[in-house]
């Protein structure tokens, strides 16, 4: 089923209310193994960002669970945020939401006026302060490949590679993936979601890095993102002024 039918026969809201969607995760950094492979447990997964009516901002009803609602359907792994929800997430560095900012044109789904202007002030929601964010994902990551305990996240197929292989790829995968873009985005202030280096995250994904490899590569890598917080120009803090300014207009602006 192509993306644009399954919106419309699952999220007839995000086509009411949405103003900025796309791939996010493997597909977005160039890292999906599609399904015809058999070792495959990507799914595809999207991220849309709505206004809801105006009875969600002025009347006691409330949108989703705390401004999110999830969405599983067959190889369809949706999330999608309420405005303020996924500006707030931005502001905190989230490096799953903040890479929605920074994709690859045909990486998006939906693209309306406000989320051109979303992308537009992505500079705002820069700063040091993302160091902690993608350090502390990254550790997260660490924790989970070296746990070596089946978690309820982990489908049958995942649990037969982690026996294999003796850990978890796909978890090794993201922690140089994180420590790698959040190094880069300290010392640049660009967020590469697209991975140039995604042969080489595939074959740690693949199970093709012994996990005594994967753990020297993360402890050069955590090294050198501490390196990258000291040398950032990019400011201590975002700017939560003009943030909450933006999520105003555009909520007026969608609103009115």
């Amino acid at each position: 089923m192509k993306t644009e039918a399954f919106v419309d026969k699952h999220l007839a809201y995000v086509k009411e209310y949405g103003v900025l969607g796309g791939f996010r995760g493997s597909i977005a950094h160039g890292m999906y193994v599609p399904s015809s492979n058999h070792n495959s447990i990507d799914d595809k997964d999207l991220m849309y960002v709505i206004v809801p009516g105006v009875e969600n901002y002025f009347g006691i009803s409330t949108w989703g669970s705390r401004g999110t609602k999830e969405h599983m359907v067959d190889e369809y792994d949706v999330v999608v945020y309420e405005l303020r929800k996924f500006m707030g997430l931005l502001a905190k560095g989230n490096p799953n939401v903040i890479c929605m900012l920074w994709m690859k044109e045909n990486m998006y789904t939906l693209m309306t006026e406000a989320g051109e202007m979303l992308i537009e002030n992505r500079d705002i929601f820069s700063s040091r302060a993302m160091y902690h964010s993608f350090v502390g994902y990254a550790y997260s990551q660490f924790q989970r490949m070296t746990k070596f305990k089946f978690e309820g996240y982990m489908g049958e197929k995942r649990k037969a590679l982690v026996d294999k292989f003796g850990y978890d790829c796909k978890n090794a995968a993201h922690l140089i993936r994180l420590l790698r873009m959040g190094s880069e985005f300290l010392l640049e202030g660009v967020l590469h979601v697209e991975r140039p280096d995604a042969k080489q995250l595939l074959e740690i994904k693949k199970g093709k890095w012994s996990i005594e490899k994967v753990k020297i590569e993360a402890e050069r890598l955590f090294a050198r993102i501490e390196a990258s917080y000291d040398k950032s120009s990019l400011p201590a803090e975002p700017n939560y002024d003009k943030i909450n300014e933006l999520c105003v207009e555009i909520c007026r602006m969608r609103m009115c």
